[in-house]
């Protein structure tokens, strides 16, 4: 017989210790499972770094590698994103929302993009960065009045509202917004030079905005007053209402923050990869970001790396299936038994197995 004990003073030494067995352990069970499927393990671990990071025979000189180039355009994304639920996740509001909040963000900056062309890009770009941080924390306000109105559930709300947002923009795709220069195909007009985000060393400036943004989120949870709130409400509510906190309002400083952010992603999306609006723009990036930002334990400079390592597997999934005629979703099965094996983990640092022959002689 067995009992668990809850473990304390768990040293952080011990703790890194355990969450690095998990993903090794990880990569072993996802090994397993690809040799099951018949293929080499080895084999596809080395194509998905050589496919994310390496450098190509025939890559051109200067610049960002093709292949790094492609793992970073999808890691900043991802970070922007990770960046944005990490903020709700904090005070216990599970915000399933991010990839709606990235819809309409994007919706947003393509309505200034499309209405404004006139407008230089120094004025522009600012523009569509700030309609894209409202429009997303718009759509994340909706579901924390819901919630303190009516308690209802924030993930069911948020969740919900991720089909409504990829439906408006459908619509508006092959309705309203429809190129008339398209010749039949439902797409909306391209961005004019001037929405475009310029560049720096082959990128595009997102990874800078990107880089601002955690260290902006980094700073807000962890030395503002808000941050605090945040953290308080979080750990108990109750205790938040009787510390003299108003929870309400912080709810809804905190949703209208968090789809923000996701907000800005999209805005970065548009402008700086698709150089449009289309309704598979986010590709599952606002539900990726769930994974990276909870492995992450929503810390912001953490975040970083674990989006980038994400986004390797997504690349290197890509290559994979142009390399090898494998199939990209072996990739996903990666992300998955590394999120089962690390969300596993957690129950070993936080619990701890004591038998019976141990239980008997501390009595």
């Amino acid at each position: 017989m067995f009992n668990l004990t809850k473990r304390t003073n768990q040293s952080k030494i011990h703790t890194l210790l355990l969450q690095l067995g998990a993903i090794v352990a990880a990569l072993v069970a996802a090994g397993i499972v690809m040799w099951a499927m018949g293929y080499n393990p080895f084999v596809i671990y080395t194509k998905i770094v050589e496919g994310s990071v390496m450098v190509s025979e025939n890559a051109k000189k200067g610049g960002v590698p093709y292949r790094l180039l492609q793992t970073i355009n999808k890691a900043i994304p991802l970070v922007i994103l990770s960046l944005g639920v990490s903020v709700a996740y904090k005070m216990k509001f599970w915000n399933i929302g991010a990839e709606g909040q990235f819809y309409i963000g994007a919706l947003f900056a393509a309505y200034v993009a499309f209405n404004f062309k006139q407008l230089p890009p120094y004025i522009l770009l600012p523009f569509m960065f700030l309609s894209a941080f409202i429009g997303g924390g718009l759509w994340g306000f909706i579901p924390a009045v819901l919630k303190n109105r009516f308690n209802a559930s924030e993930s069911l709300t948020t969740l919900m509202m991720n089909y409504i947002a990829i439906g408006i923009v459908t619509y508006l795709q092959l309705g309203p917004w429809r190129d008339p220069e398209a010749k039949g195909f439902g797409r909306m007009p391209y961005f004019t030079e001037n929405a475009i985000l310029p560049k720096v060393f082959g990128i595009h400036i997102g990874f800078i905005i990107a880089l601002i943004l955690a260290v902006i989120i980094f700073v807000l949870l962890k030395k503002t007053k808000l941050g605090y709130e945040i953290a308080v409400i979080g750990e108990n509510e109750t205790t938040a209402k009787y510390a003299g906190i108003n929870t309400a309002k912080v709810l809804f400083i905190t949703l209208f923050i968090s789809g923000g952010i996701c907000g800005i992603a999209g805005m970065i999306q548009a402008s700086g990869i698709e150089k449009t609006l289309t309704d598979q723009i986010s590709g599952g990036l606002g539900f990726t970001a769930i994974i990276t930002a909870w492995l992450a334990k929503l810390s912001a400079p953490i975040i970083l790396v674990v989006s980038f390592l994400f986004a390797m597997l997504l690349q290197g999934g890509a290559y994979l299936q142009v390399s090898m005629q494998i199939p990209a979703a072996i990739s996903e099965v990666i992300q998955g038994i590394i999120l089962f094996f690390v969300l596993g983990s957690e129950f070993f640092i936080q619990y701890k197995i004591v038998f019976s022959s141990k239980i008997k002689e501390a009595k």
